[in-house]
């Protein structure tokens, strides 16, 4: 789907930027490597919504819910396009568990939250993809209050199952829009994002 790969395009730099060389990712599809060609997902696009929050008052709100599992600084990324609308940043959790973020320039307002988990082999791999999961879950709870821990945990299983294999699946739920991306040893993004809703018809 033309989202996955736009979201594959913010996380790749990302997780490049903050691992270093000590990280090896596989570049994207040639087909898809011409800037001009490159299909917008939903936030890039002109209009899309924002959070009404900003970067540090989601992270400030976050901790404060989530004690024992963090979210650090995040860092500013530097955009090859002088006139982006948007800014990127990024956090590293631990090595191979990142969040990442576009934010809306001059307001500096939310337009994705991502959490990015890169798949590792051996006899960690379940502890790491259960704390990926964690934090993915405690991203969703940051945008549905309803949810107990234990649901939430829930809820994202079942959208990384179904989401199984593709590159992007996404669930509307109300005001927001809950968005999996499989990209195999690339990595498995968890993303949450703003909706514009519709006005009723009078």
């Amino acid at each position: 789907m033309n989202a996955a790969k736009s979201i594959l395009s913010l996380a790749l730099p990302v997780l490049l930027t903050l691992a270093g060389p000590n990280i090896a990712l596989a570049d994207p599809p040639a087909e898809h490597s011409g800037a001009e060609e490159m299909p917008k997902a939903p936030y890039l696009l002109a209009g899309a919504p924002t959070f009404e929050t900003t970067l540090i008052n989601f992270r400030a709100k976050y901790n404060e819910a989530n004690p024992t599992q963090q979210i650090g600084e995040f860092r500013s990324i530097n955009e090859k396009a002088a006139n982006s609308p948007l800014t990127r940043a990024a956090s590293k959790i631990n090595e191979n568990l990142y969040a990442s973020t576009a934010l809306e320039k001059g307001t500096g307002k939310i337009k994705t939250l991502q959490i990015t988990y890169l798949p590792i082999q051996g006899a960690e791999e379940k502890a790491a993809r259960t704390l990926a999961m964690s934090y993915m879950a405690n991203l969703m709870r940051q945008f549905d209050a309803t949810l107990s821990t234990e649901q939430s945990v829930a809820k994202v299983a079942s959208l990384i199952q179904k989401g199984k294999g593709q590159q992007f699946y996404q669930q509307e739920v109300g005001a927001v829009r809950f968005v999996v991306s499989d990209n195999g040893e690339k990595g498995l993004t968890f993303a949450v994002e703003p909706v514009k809703l519709a006005l009723a018809e009078p």
